[in-house]
Parts: C-alpha cells; sequence; structure tokens
C-alpha cells in the first residue's frame, strides 16, 4: 500500500515537473512572439509617420500651384478675364 502510494505521488510529482515545464515553455514562445510583434508595431508606426508626411508634401498648395503651371501651364486669370455669372 505504501510503495503504491509513493509510485503514485512519484509519477504525479513528474507529471507536474512536466507540465511546468511545457508551460514555461509556451510562455517563452509567447514572449517572443510578442517582442517581434511589437517591433514590427514600431516599424509600422515609424512608416506610417513617414507616409503622413509625404502625403502631406505632395497635397501642399504650393506644389499643387507649381505642378499645375509647370505641367499644365495654368496661369491664374487677369482681371480682365474673369467674368461674374450671376444666376
Amino acid at each position: 500500500m505504501k510503495a503504491l502510494a509513493f509510485v503514485l505521488l512519484l509519477v504525479a510529482t513528474i507529471a507536474s515537473a512536466i507540465a511546468v515545464v511545457q508551460a514555461k515553455h509556451r510562455h517563452r514562445l509567447a514572449f517572443v512572439e510578442l517582442s517581434r510583434l511589437e517591433a514590427e508595431r514600431d516599424e509600422l508606426n515609424i512608416e506610417f509617420g513617414r507616409l503622413q508626411l509625404e502625403q502631406a508634401t505632395w497635397a501642399e498648395t504650393s506644389r499643387v500651384e507649381q505642378l499645375a503651371r509647370e505641367r499644365l501651364g495654368m496661369v491664374f486669370p487677369t482681371p480682365q478675364q474673369v467674368r461674374v455669372v450671376r444666376p
């Protein structure tokens, strides 16, 4: 009877130790994945900031006006060319 109890306790202890090792291993894997995802998030935030700055630069009014003048040959009309249309 004592030998059976000892064997059961020994098996329970070994099973518990294996469960603890597996849990620690899963925790380490999850932590590594979390660290990787945080680094990826940081890189994406940096890229997003760059893209916002680039978008602001391309949409700047003076740049649009410059491109309209250079590429399309657009100019502001003279006061004599302006016609006011009333309903």
